[in-house]
């Protein structure tokens, strides 16, 4: 498959980024779960591999940004911190709740 072809990825609530290249994570991440909130996936695991962490260290700054994240964490299972567990916000809930 050519770089610059399209990828098809199913949203099923589990993004593997191994098959698309580091530049593209920015913007992925962010539609990917734009696309599970729109079809009520809430839980996401987001698979980035252990490596050298840079991968790792990329996904949590883009999900620090996002509104809609309710909270993140590194898998506790057998993947351990070669993936990151994603809660959203349901798309009818408050995203901004503030502190008071």
């Amino acid at each position: 498959m050519c770089d610059n072809e399209p990828h098809e990825v199913p949203i099923d609530g589990t993004l593997d980024l191994h098959t698309f290249h580091p530049r593209d994570v920015k913007s992925l991440v962010p539609e990917y779960l734009d696309a599970c909130r729109k079809k009520g996936i809430l839980d996401v695991r987001i698979i980035h591999g252990k490596g050298t962490g840079a991968l790792r260290r990329t996904v949590h700054a883009v999900l620090e940004r996002l509104p809609e994240v309710a909270s993140f964490g590194l898998a506790g299972d057998r993947s351990s911190w070669g993936a990151t567990l994603v809660r959203l916000h349901p798309l009818d809930a408050p995203q901004d709740e503030g502190d008071g």
